[in-house]
């Protein structure tokens, strides 16, 4: 008698843990059309054969990346595995690492393989139509291994990794951003057009190497992305680091361009659909406004061999041609009828080819400028130009 209440309790407890863990089971299903929700601002949408869900890991089987402009030329990426995948409170999802399979395609003779793709510490929106930070779909990390590219069996390009962070502020009112592009390798001595080949050994660049890093914020409550640093850094040529804060790059903004994007996909007619999103376009230009700019190049022996071939297209030597590049910068300058800037320009020209250091050209108005109010002056009136953003240009400091 107690063996078979002792087995019916059993068969009981049983039953109901059974029911429990299905009840708490993940959906797979579902996170897959919150992603798809939240990432729609990219313009595409992510597929899979199936979806396999084993405790916390969901397993995105086949997936594909579907363009929203040619759904049926999709991005292959295999199995997408997700680990740590919790359902929090608000019906959203945290996913602790996305896994990406690596790829290889080869295509009339061109092998492209990437390896080591990871996002680390993913956020899925329960609504991301709400607004908010809490709206979209943030990762607190991303990786990517050893990428190359093999042309008939030689190596022509390569990186020996890639690493991004994204990390939200505690008030949530924006987020900090930064990414970096490691061991990046180009082999030039490969090109087979006659003309551009003897240009990059005139020049000496068959083999680029160097180093990408960005980094800056995005507050949303006005809207303002700083980008503090844009730079590319090679080694033998030089640092072109380009600095950027506008305002007025808000969700709703990112919707309204959403929005038209969408309105002219369904638009049958292509060349009504690129008329009337030019026009929705220079509507919402209105609502962006420059606060400051600025582009600066460091030299590292690029200018010299610049000159070098220059002159020898022209027959004379490196150090002629940078004379008469700098006698013709203020007669060229002087059609802007611009006195102020065209002095600036010269001289930092003329200080830059004597000793080739530093160029940087900058924007900073007193005030924010309206973007409408700087394309209104470059076609209007150019010359008022330098005085609207603040310009100027300066060498070797």
């Amino acid at each position: 008698m107690n063996f078979y209440r002792t087995t019916r309790l059993m068969l009981s407890s049983a039953a109901i843990l059974s029911f429990a863990s299905s009840a708490f089971a993940l959906d797979g299903v579902d996170l897959l059309k919150k992603i798809n929700a939240a990432s729609t601002l990219q313009g595409s949408t992510l597929a899979a054969d199936g979806v396999d869900v084993e405790g916390t890991t969901v397993t995105l089987k086949g997936a594909t990346i579907k363009p929203a402009a040619t759904p049926d030329k999709g991005i292959a990426l295999g199995n997408v595995t997700m680990n740590g995948v919790a359902e929090q409170s608000d019906g959203g999802y945290h996913i602790d690492q996305v896994s990406f399979a690596d790829t290889a395609v080869t295509d009339d003779g061109v092998s492209i393989s990437v390896t080591d793709m990871k996002l680390g510490g993913v956020n899925v929106p329960a609504d991301s139509t709400k607004g908010g930070l809490d709206s979209l779909l943030l990762y607190q990390t991303a990786h990517m291994g050893a990428a190359t590219v093999t042309k008939d069996g030689s190596q022509v390009f390569a990186i020996k990794e890639i690493n991004a962070h994204l990390n939200p502020r505690g008030d949530k009112s924006g987020f900090d951003f930064d990414a970096g592009v490691t061991g990046l390798m180009a082999d030039l001595s490969k090109v087979d057009d006659p003309k551009s080949k003897q240009v990059i050994e005139d020049m000496n660049l068959q083999h680029l190497n160097g180093n990408i890093s960005v980094n800056g914020n995005w507050d949303l409550g006005p809207g303002t992305i700083n980008v503090k640093q844009y730079a590319f850094d090679f080694k033998d040529i030089g640092k072109l680091d380009i600095a950027l804060s506008i305002s007025g790059y808000t969700l709703d903004f990112i919707k309204s361009i959403q929005d038209a994007i969408k309105a002219s996909e369904a638009n049958p007619n292509k060349e009504e659909a690129q008329q009337a999103m030019g026009l929705a376009m220079l509507g919402l230009m209105q609502q962006l406004t420059l606060n400051s700019a600025q582009i600066r190049f460091d030299d590292a022996s690029i200018t010299k061999r610049a000159l070098d071939y220059a002159g020898k297209q022209q027959g004379v030597t490196g150090e002629q041609m940078a004379n008469t590049l700098k006698g013709l910068t203020p007669i060229m300058l002087a059609q802007l009828n611009i006195p102020e800037l065209q002095n600036a320009v010269t001289a930092a020209v003329n200080t830059y080819l004597d000793s080739p250091k530093s160029l940087t050209v900058s924007a900073a108005p007193d005030k924010p400028v309206p973007l409408p109010m700087i394309v209104g002056a470059a076609m209007g009136a150019p010359n008022t130009i330098p005085k609207v953003i603040g310009l100027k240009v300066s060498a070797n400091n």
